[in-house]
């Protein structure tokens, strides 16, 4: 930025000058400028402003669609006429965008050797989403059905128990020790900068339950000028489509508040956050009270260059009713059985501690450690009661072995203690040791090998130790041009719940299968990355082949087994090895960034086709039978718009029907006494869906933000597993403060 400084006459403060690109040199019309929290104007076609101004110190705020926000102190005296002449940076393009997840260590999106989805923060905040259920489904590719995740029709639904995809919070697991599903409540997204997807098999890396994918979420970094951010919100539930279906007789509420702060203060970076929601439910028995909070410390070595270390606190308590079964679909479809209903009090904690050190040769060697404590406490049935411990080490270097060649490798434990009448007690283990390389053979090729060992046990018992392999090239055809393939094997040791889960539910029985095996399978693909951007667009489209295939894969299935508790052959489902699987299919990513006048537009879009089926293990051919819940096609678009202090966004989805469920809800014989109502329902409903978000944002002021959210806009009438019903229309008000 360049000042000059012109003495003035008259008994007015004036600032006047021009914005302009400081890569180009070009003038940018229609920035915003904001002075203070009061005065906002916009620059003309030739980038030019003029705006009179209180006297005394001012806060000047710079912002222009694609470029860096720039703030700048003034003082001002009366009669004083300031020319400026401001030079904005281009932001990072969607190309430069820097990721972790895909090979642990920052790198360009463009640079990644498999695919990448990204959810910034902003995207987050500006459609009023405060749940990471909802967040991740608006990704084409990417369901999450009753709280399990699916990466490209990798995984279907569990009944709660396994995961196929990592979801990690700052790279360390967040999956519980029993279960090994998500405890979405606990996920601090108040203090999350961007939740990074890795669609396919990535268990070198991550290990098991990476069959699929993994999810990070990834912390917000403290700066100098710091950040402190709130908002509350409120949101009320429309009627839904089928009005036999409501059941209030004043509209459900949910009330939402959260607060964050990160800071910099001078070697010590300081973040905490907290957030707590009060949700009525809009089905009968379906309420949630939530609060937790979340602090991170973390210093530079004032004396030893390159050292880091810190630590991390997340804990929280939950009062709720889980939604299990419907009491029937003709009216009923939004209340739940009272046979099912049990209240839940969840609390959980886990603290991170960690040390890293970067060399002056470029080794940057990391020790984290998670200890995770959580303790479920069912109101009516005790016998359904658990407490958990786990703790989770690992070591990881990366260093340069050459010009050409760098090192990434590591190794981790993870200890399981599980109490429960639920599951019974047990202690189990996982350790693993893990090494990737990558080649740079020229300036346009790179290729990628790893391989890890892992080795699990319970209860003393323990598996063979299992390798696994992953490979992947790169090829740079031109600045904004890249080529890649990869291919990954994957593996996942079955959960306790899996194992040892023995309970009635209403009609449905759960019977335990301490025999089931581990899966495993491999992924491959073949991708094209191309960037596209000049001085009005900025954008990135990814076109990727994949295909999967498992063995083993578990999955409940209903049937008649002899339970191993009593002896006795007994109705309900377990969990059971199907023999092989196979997905695949294509994806399509587009994202661009451009202008119209004064106008910023940012457009997201992805389709995905996919095709599920189970495999002949013999011949090697499909066998026709589609794998239970999943579906052949995605489409996500998403378009935002923006004009000084409004911004106006439009989301939809479509999603194709689900091609396949447990008979057990289909025969004759069994889908009355599960859901009444359900399979006339199912035979009617299951066509697939779209569904609309309208969000619409308002400045205050630099620093205040109001915002209205209609989602599901066209109050579209959809189902997630069976006798799930997704939320009807419902709106929310939040009042967002950023400083």
């Amino acid at each position: 930025m360049l000042l000059w400084f012109l003495p003035g006459h008259a008994q007015q403060a004036w600032l006047e000058g021009k914005v302009i690109d400081s890569r180009s040199m070009e003038p940018l019309p229609g920035a915003t400028i904001r002075v203070g929290d009061k005065s906002i104007v916009s620059t003309s076609h030739d980038g030019l402003f003029l705006v009179s101004v209180p006297v005394g110190s001012l806060v000047l705020t710079f912002q222009y669609v694609g470029y860096n926000t720039l703030r700048k102190e003034l003082l001002v005296a009366e009669g004083d006429r300031l020319i400026l002449e401001i030079l904005m940076d281009p932001a990072v393009t969607e190309m430069d965008q820097v990721v972790v997840s895909a090979s642990r260590v920052a790198q360009r999106i463009a640079e990644s050797m498999v695919s990448l989805g990204v959810i910034s923060l902003d995207q987050m905040h500006e459609t009023n989403q405060t749940d990471p259920r909802r967040i991740l489904n608006r990704m084409a590719g990417v369901e999450v059905m009753d709280g399990q995740v699916s990466v490209r029709g990798g995984s279907g639904f569990s009944y709660g128990a396994g995961s196929r995809v990592l979801v990690m919070v700052d790279g360390l697991p967040a999956l519980t020790p029993d279960a090994g599903s998500v405890r979405w409540q606990a996920l601090p997204l108040e203090n999350m900068s961007q939740i990074e997807i890795i669609k396919g098999a990535s268990s070198v890396l991550y290990g098991s339950s990476a069959l699929n994918g993994v999810v990070n979420f990834r912390s917000a970094p403290a700066t100098p000028e710091g950040n402190t951010s709130f908002y509350a919100e409120s949101t009320v539930f429309d009627t839904p489509r089928n009005r036999e279906w409501k059941w209030w007789d004043k509209s459900p509420m949910a009330y939402r508040a959260s607060f964050s702060h990160q800071k910099k203060y001078g070697q010590t970076s300081l973040s905490i956050g907290g957030f707590g929601m009060l949700d009525n439910g809009y089905r009968k028995l379906n309420d949630e009270m939530l609060f937790r909070a979340n602090a991170r410390l973390a210093r530079n070595h004032s004396r030893i260059q390159g050292l880091e270390y810190g630590l991390a606190l997340y804990g929280g308590t939950t009062l709720k009713h889980d939604f299990l079964l419907w009491e029937n679909a003709w009216d009923g479809a939004l209340r739940q059985n009272p046979e099912t209903a049990d209240r839940l009090r969840g609390r959980f904690f886990y603290t991170d501690t960690f040390i890293g050190y970067k060399s002056t040769a470029a080794t940057v060697h990391t020790w984290r450690n998670r200890l995770q404590m959580s303790d479920n406490t069912f109101a009516n049935d005790d016998k359904n009661n658990s407490k958990t411990r786990a703790v989770y080490s690992e070591y990881h270097v990366v260093m340069p072995l050459s010009y050409r060649v760098d090192l990434n490798a590591g190794f981790s434990t993870d200890f399981r203690e599980i109490r429960s009448p639920f599951y019974g007690d047990h202690t189990g283990v996982n350790m693993a040791v893990f090494t990737q390389a990558e080649w740079a053979f020229s300036q346009s090729l790179s290729l990628v090998a790893g391989v890890r060992t892992e080795f699990n046990a319970l209860d003393g018992e323990h598996e063979k130790l299992i390798p696994l392999f992953r490979t992947g090239l790169l090829y740079k055809l031109d600045d904004k041009t890249f080529i890649r393939s990869s291919f990954g094997q994957g593996y996942r040791y079955p959960s306790v719940a899996e194992k040892f889960a023995a309970t009635t539910v209403g009609a449905v029985r759960i019977i335990p299968n301490p025999a089931i095996l581990p899966e495993s399978g491999w992924n491959a693909e073949v991708g094209i990355k191309r960037g596209f951007w000049s001085e009005k667009i900025d954008g990135l489209a990814d076109l990727a082949v994949f295909y999967g295939q498992n063995k083993d894969m578990i999955e409940f299935v209903f049937g008649v087994y002899r339970n191993p508790l009593t002896g006795q052959f007994e109705t309900g489902f377990r969990a059971t090895n199907i023999e092989f699987s196979r997905v695949y299919g294509i994806e399509l990513d587009v994202r661009a960034n451009f202008r119209t006048r004064r106008f910023g537009h940012a457009v997201t879009g992805g389709y995905v086709m996919m095709h599920p089926v189970e495999l002949d293990p013999f011949s090697g051919k499909e066998t026709g039978e589609y794998l239970k819940f999943r579906r052949k096609n995605a489409v996500s678009v998403s378009w935002r718009i923006s004009l000084d202090r409004f911004v106006l966004q439009l989301d939809s989805w479509y999603r194709s029907r689900i091609l396949a469920i447990d008979e057990v809800f289909l025969h004759p014989a069994t889908r009355e006494q599960v859901l009444p109502g359900f399979f006339n329902y199912w035979t009617e409903h299951n066509k697939g869906y779209i569904l609309m978000n309208i969000s619409m944002g308002y400045g205050l002021n630099a620093w205040l933000n109001v915002s209205l959210s209609a989602n599901n806009l066209t109050n579209t009438e959809y189902m997630g597993r069976p006798g799930d019903i997704q939320p009807h229309r419902h709106l929310s008000v939040r009042l967002t403060a950023d400083m």
